[in-house]
């Protein structure tokens, strides 16, 4: 892989560079994945998954799998759950959630639920009824147990009540969505947050459905382009991917951006383990994954690194179509 981290260790020169935990220092890579497009962590099994869409993003092919980690980020199971084996169906799987040992997987136009301890399909949320073609991107899930999935062609956000039999409504469906791909609920206010791949912006879904845009780019400040995740530390710092300029920004409560890491090979669906203060990150084209430490508040420099600070430079990856057209 030919990109450098602002965060971790790929050489002596950046060990230094992120002040977080001596055991999380390293950044520890995952291979042998096929286009992955969400990393998670489940606290309770103390554990990580990871789906591979191997193949088409939008193909029927039953060949996408789950990769499962243990606490320590070595392979478990490389095809934990894997569409094909036996009654498991599951195309290409995308974003992930994992609520009451149940690891929920957008894959189509369907919502699947698998056992995080067996692999095993416990149920299967169908979209039909809903107008138009469905293609699920992302999945969240809120403290009172919603879920919500975003579908990027169609500029909607579904609501799923598990309460009530999964039952699917519409949260939003707006032009102003934008294309919207990651999803995330801020651990402190408890609010829907959605990414936009087509424009580049941040937006805030209220309960009923109201669309606050947070950041957007401007005429004279266009920094993001193609937004695929996000996810938030415990101090309420935002974190999103930009897939097409293969970096990972930080916002902090106070809306300060910084760029974290650059000339990353197509970042896509990032998570964080706010128990271990780790940012994991999946790498679509480039076929891996990795999980570094994130710097914990009041320790940061008063100066920003960057690559030239340590001899550093490159041009920046090439441009690629969104992974789920």
């Amino acid at each position: 892989m030919n990109r450098h981290l602002l965060f971790g260790a790929i050489s002596p020169a950046l060990v230094g560079l992120w002040l977080c935990a001596p055991a999380v220092a390293v950044a520890l890579q995952v291979t042998g994945l096929q286009s992955p497009q969400s990393f998670v962590s489940d606290q309770a099994c103390d554990c990580y998954f990871i789906s591979s869409i191997n193949g088409e993003p939008d193909a029927r092919d039953n060949n996408g799998f789950i990769t499962k980690l243990d606490r320590d980020g070595k392979v478990v199971a490389a095809q934990f759950i894997r569409g094909g084996d036996g009654p498991t169906v599951l195309h290409a799987p995308k974003g992930m959630v994992i609520v009451n040992h149940l690891l929920y997987v957008a894959d189509l136009d369907a919502l699947r639920a698998f056992d995080v301890k067996t692999g095993k399909s416990v149920t299967t949320v169908s979209f039909t009824g809903q107008p138009g073609p469905i293609g699920l991107v992302d999945v969240a899930a809120d403290p009172h147990g919603l879920l919500y999935a975003s579908d990027m062609e169609a500029n909607v956000i579904y609501r799923i009540d598990p309460a009530k039999q999964y039952a699917v409504s519409v949260l939003a469906r707006d032009t102003a969505l934008a294309g919207p791909r990651g999803l995330a609920v801020h651990p402190k206010t408890g609010r829907l947050i959605a990414v936009s791949w087509n424009k580049g912006s941040i937006a805030e879904i209220a309960p009923d459905g109201t669309i606050t845009e947070l950041v957007s780019n401007g005429f004279f400040s266009s920094r993001f382009h193609n937004l695929d995740g996000v996810d938030f530390d415990t101090w309420g710092n935002m974190y999103v991917s930009d897939f097409t300029a293969g970096k990972i920004w930080r916002m902090r409560p106070d809306h300060h951006f910084n760029v974290i890491a650059e000339y990353l090979p197509t970042p896509a669906g990032i998570s964080v383990d706010r128990v271990k203060n780790l940012i994991l990150v999946p790498y679509h084209y480039g076929n891996t994954a990795e999980m570094n430490g994130l710097e914990t508040p009041g320790k940061s420099r008063s100066k920003n690194r960057t690559l030239a600070d340590y001899g550093f430079t490159g041009p920046k990856p090439p441009q690629k179509d969104a992974p789920n057209k």
